[in-house]
């Protein structure tokens, strides 16, 4: 991958950070340092999106170190408190993080539109979120963007009765379905979601009714977004809830690996293979819109240098 005169002043600046022994970054017995990428629970689309993020970084000469977790909470956390330089989070996370929590994160990019899937089986006799009163749901692994999202959705329906809640990642959310443990379950990804995609017998119940009630609480943050007819075998198109996706760093981290980063996410943006559906290619103009979240100063000097 060709690096910019100002990415390599930012992969030099990073080179005198380590050999400084500056905090902040991790290091291992020989004194060798690294960039901490947060990503998400292995299999899932963070993790796939951070991997391919994390060798791509490589091949401009960082040292990177993925770390799978549970991911937006448990990212936004970890960047907080020194044991994460970068990592994913969603939008409602993030804004959370920055306007009630006062956390010291920044956003490097807003990188492309999450759809809230809330998943029951074709035989179901549920056919919209109220029918969740009193049921066996999953929301999401703790520590997860899902997991927040689910419970505000869930709240925003005002459901005669609560429902029993777990908290599964995805592909135990699916076994769960499919064993009778739960009744339903929600993910926010991309669409399609490949394990979503490989199963028979699902379909996603409507959340458009929900999403005036979540911004009149919480801000432009969720958006309405439409699950395409087909994606997971349905005839119809399925309004739903959308909320994006963005690249986070703790905001210490140096402006020159900050811009070098974010040039690195669109110079490789076509091998990085962010989902597919609208806002997946990653956009210049769309990743600057972060909201209450601030950009990074060198990813606000990396969007001034591309259209002035």
């Amino acid at each position: 991958m060709p690096i910019s005169r100002r990415s390599f002043a930012g992969l030099a600046g990073f080179a005198a950070l380590f050999a400084a022994g500056a905090a902040g970054c991790s290091g291992d017995g020989d004194g060798q340092r690294e960039l901490r990428l947060a990503t998400g629970l292995a299999g899932g689309p963070y993790g796939a999106l951070g991997d391919r993020l994390a060798e791509e970084l490589r091949r401009g000469g960082l040292s990177v170190r993925v770390l799978p977790t549970a991911a937006s909470v448990q990212n936004l956390t970890m960047m907080t408190d020194g044991r994460a330089d970068v990592g994913f989070a969603l939008a409602d996370s993030a804004d959370d993080a920055v306007r009630v929590r006062h956390q010291p994160v920044s956003a490097l990019a807003r990188m492309y539109m999450n759809y809230v899937h809330l998943v029951v089986g074709t035989d179901s006799e549920i056919t919209a979120v109220g029918g969740l009163a009193g049921r066996a749901v999953s929301i999401g692994v703790e520590g997860s963007g899902t997991a927040v999202t689910a419970t505000r959705v869930l709240a925003a329906a005002r459901l005669r009765r609560p429902p029993r809640i777990t908290r599964l990642g995805l592909d135990a959310s699916i076994g769960a379905l499919r064993a009778g443990r739960v009744e339903a379950f929600f993910w926010s990804g991309g669409v399609p979601t490949p394990a979503l995609a490989e199963l028979a017998g699902i379909r996603l119940l409507p959340l458009e009714s929900l999403v005036p009630v979540l911004r009149r609480e919480f801000g432009p943050v969720y958006e309405d977004a439409t699950v395409p007819a087909r994606a997971y075998g349905g005839p119809r198109a399925v309004p739903t809830v959308g909320t994006p996706s963005y690249l986070m760093c703790r905001t210490s981290l140096p402006d020159d690996l900050a811009y070098t980063i974010t040039e690195t996410l669109f110079t490789a943006r076509d091998r990085l293979q962010a989902p597919s559906a609208p806002g997946g290619r990653l956009d210049r103009r769309y990743a600057i819109g972060t909201g209450v979240v601030p950009l990074h100063a060198g990813a606000a000097r990396y969007y001034r240098s591309v259209y002035g």
